[in-house]
């Protein structure tokens, strides 16, 4: 089988293509390149993707490890030669599985190719299982070690013996581990031990059986005791009761003797109430007695408010005389206070237009005489004007006119003066402050006179309402007395009619209440149980206190309880545990059965024995053929410096150098050696397992990376022969192997994107 060309939607890889030659390919690409992204692209091609695989804690399910970055589904196609036909390969999604659907047909055509399913597809093209492929021909990152499984196991084994390969040593010895474990691992596990234990199990059950039996014997024959003492205690319990019965009797027959004369009583006094009329209810009447002493301290305030008013007419008498003032005559308080309020102001205004007269006087008379002095200078002093009296006479009649308006406003400026006075001699006062003052006082004494109005007006309306309460409440009760008692004509009558009447409605009362007292004795006595006594019949009382045998009874049905409670328990386990004769059959049963796994188990025993040894021929044959492929490949790989090459049962190597006794481990070689060396063990494995028919590729990522250069020029030279054999696909972060092998045509160098 020759891979030609893959196209993936994979991981980081979107519709990438990789071209592949015959031979030797070497891949190259940087780490994060996508190396290994296809080589697990190509592996899932064959064998498919592992749906049941999960995340685990340091591992990623292929499912979503390789989930496409895009968020586009998973797809991818592969080109291959196989049968020496071109076979096209497709696998997409299938509903929520990736790569569930799957396609082959021949490259160019729709045909199908026959045989070839999405679950057979790599086991088929390849020739050997994915889980031989995955520790043979596929070398992954960091998976150069390879380890035993079943299926490789039996793949080698077949190989180097008979060619079966249906048959594994593993999986045999431990199918007979298993069989052999069924029947007894320790003491606790295992058919045999299980056998053995309900063998013992059902000995115990028939001794409980029989233990059972003679327990019931006993607790029965306890049983009748205990029935026979509590029939003598209820005897005796029986005639307390009565006892108790002719006392209750004796009581709820006096009780009903009391009951019937109370009844008579009752019926007597409304006899002797059925004279007078209809008596009100006794709510009404204790109403009307409340009113009766609601007169009496209305009288009482009516006589204080008569008291008040007198003092309150006196007081506003008072009052009235001490507002009598002239000079406020029928004003109130605020009228008085405007009035000197504006009088104040017309004081003021006179004031002011005295004082601006007086300025007017002397601004004219100086006015005046400055004319009259101008004219005089002009007349006599100037040179221009000498001789000529005009001036004069203007100055000199300006002069008179000032001095005229000086002396008229001096006159209303005096005249202002006369004016104030006179309006400050209406009050007597001396000031306009004073005419504030009067005011004032007046207006307190005047608010003092409408306080003692109101008072009286107050007093005189509440004493009125109470002369009004009592007329109405006197008439009142007047008519409601004549309702039971018409012979009444004054407040004296209805107290002494309301208080008659209360006393027969409290008599009522009282009969009613023992009337009702008699009757719920004798109720509860007849619900006691009580009845009239008939005959005075003796009753046996027993010698002991009713308390002493409710005890004893009470003992004696616990006992009787925990005695039934017992015998339960005891016939229930005895019927769950079974039949005594199914038991019996049981037990041979079981001797039987144990009998025959102890005969398979010693069989079982000699079969392993038998198989240890067969495995330990077969090891003698396969073993050195594996070992000699391995230390071929090993001599080659480091040019004969290691010659020779062991493995155990787990595939687990060991090299020997050239010239040295004996083997090294590969955990005591360096790295680069121990690669060498496990590589030379899947070299070996690939000769063995992989068919040599339609080979399939080998798949190596970074399987050289720990190589100096010199192991890598060896490695390379063997897979370059390799190459002839089978397609090699050598996926690398560096390019000095692309380098190393430049110039070979027989090498496919591929540079990924």
């Amino acid at each position: 089988m020759k891979l030609k060309q893959m196209t993936a939607r994979f991981g980081r890889l979107d519709g990438d293509q990789l071209t592949l030659g015959p031979g030797l390919n070497i891949i190259h690409a940087p780490n994060e390149g996508g190396k290994s992204t296809w080589a697990g692209f190509l592996k899932a091609m064959l064998y498919g993707i592992d749906t049941r695989d999960r995340d685990k804690k340091g591992h990623l399910a292929d499912k979503n490890r390789y989930q496409p970055w895009s968020g586009a589904p998973m797809e991818g196609e592969l080109t291959l030669e196989w049968q020496g036909r071109e076979i096209t390969l497709r696998r997409g999604r299938q509903g929520s599985q990736p790569f569930g659907a799957f396609s082959a047909v021949y490259t160019g055509t729709d045909e199908p190719v026959p045989g070839l399913t999405g679950e057979n597809c790599g086991e088929l093209l390849t020739g050997i299982s994915r889980e031989v492929f995955e520790r043979s021909a596929f070398i992954g990152q960091s998976g150069v070690a390879i380890q035993s499984v079943p299926e490789l196991e039996k793949r080698i084994a077949a190989l180097v013996s008979s060619g079966e390969e249906d048959v594994s040593y593993s999986q045999t010895e431990a199918r007979l581990k298993e069989w052999l474990n069924r029947r007894k691992v320790n003491k606790t596990v295992g058919l045999i031990p299980k056998l053995e234990g309900e063998l013992a199990e059902n000995d115990r059950t028939l001794a409980r059986l029989e233990q059972l039996a003679g327990e019931i014997s006993r607790d029965e024959e306890e049983r009748v005791r205990l029935e026979q003492a509590k029939t003598l205690l209820l005897d005796q319990r029986s005639a307390h009761r009565a006892a108790v019965q002719r006392d209750l009797d004796r009581r709820f027959t006096q009780a009903q003797e009391d009951l019937d004369g109370a009844q008579q009583a009752l019926d007597a006094l409304r006899r002797d109430l059925g004279r007078f009329g209809a008596l009100p209810q006794r709510e009404l009447l204790k109403r009307a007695q409340g009113e009766l002493q609601y007169l009496k301290v209305l009288d009482e305030e009516i006589k204080e408010g008569d008291g008040a008013q007198k003092a309150a007419e006196e007081a506003y008498v008072q009052a009235n005389i001490a507002i009598q003032d002239p000079l406020f005559n029928g004003m109130t308080g605020q009228e008085a206070v405007h009035k000197t309020e504006e009088d104040q102001r017309s004081y003021q205004e006179l004031t002011e237009q005295g004082a601006r007269k007086k300025k007017q006087s002397v601004l004219l008379l100086a006015a005046g005489l400055l004319t009259a002095a101008l004219g005089a200078a002009a007349t006599f002093a100037v040179p221009a004007l000498s001789g000529n009296y005009v001036p004069l006479g203007v100055g000199l009649g300006v002069g008179l006119l000032g001095l005229g308006g000086w002396l008229a406003a001096m006159q209303r400026a005096k005249s202002c003066a006369r004016e104030g006075e006179k309006l400050l001699a209406r009050y007597g006062a001396q000031d306009p402050a004073q005419l504030g003052r009067l005011s004032a006082d007046y207006e307190r004494r005047w608010q003092a006179a409408e306080e003692k109005a109101e008072a009286l007006k107050q007093i005189r309306g509440a004493l009125n309402d109470r002369q009004a309460r009592r007329e109405n409440t006197h008439r009142d009760l007047l008519d409601f007395v004549h309702t039971f008692a018409p012979e009444v004509r004054d407040l004296f009558g209805c107290s002494a009619a309301v208080s008659r009447a209360l006393g027969l409605e409290d008599r009522m009362r009282e009969s009613s209440e023992k009337l009702e007292l008699t009757r719920r004795r004798r109720d509860d006595l007849a619900a006691q149980g009580g009845r009239l006594l008939e005959g005075d019949g003796q009753i046996q009382v027993p010698g002991i206190s009713p308390a002493e045998v409710e005890a004893r009874l009470a003992a004696v049905e616990g006992e009787l309880e925990r005695l039934n409670r017992d015998l339960d328990m005891a016939r229930g386990e005895q019927k769950a545990v079974g039949d005594p004769a199914a038991l019996a059959a049981r037990q041979e049963e079981l001797r039987s059965q144990l009998d025959r796994r102890e005969t398979e188990y010693r069989a079982l025993s000699a079969a392993m024995t038998a198989l240890k040894a067969a495995n330990a021929r077969l090891q003698e044959r396969f073993s050195p053929e594996l070992n000699r492929l391995a230390g071929q490949w090993m001599d080659r790989l480091t040019g004969g410096r290691y010659t020779s090459v062991s493995l155990n049962r787990e595939l687990e190597a060991s090299a020997t150098q050239s010239g040295a006794l004996l083997p090294r481990k590969a955990l005591a070689l360096s790295q680069g050696t121990a690669d060498q060396l496990y590589l030379a063990v899947r070299l070996a494995v690939c000769q063995l397992c992989l068919p040599a028919q339609e080979p399939a590729p080998l798949v190596l990522d970074d399987a050289l990376v720990s190589f100096d250069d010199r192991r890598m020029a060896l490695a390379l030279d063997q897979l370059d022969q390799l190459g002839g054999e089978r397609q090699v696909l050598l996926f690398t972060c560096q390019d000095r192997e692309g380098r190393a092998m430049e110039g070979r045509p027989q090498v496919t160098r591929v540079e990924l994107a």
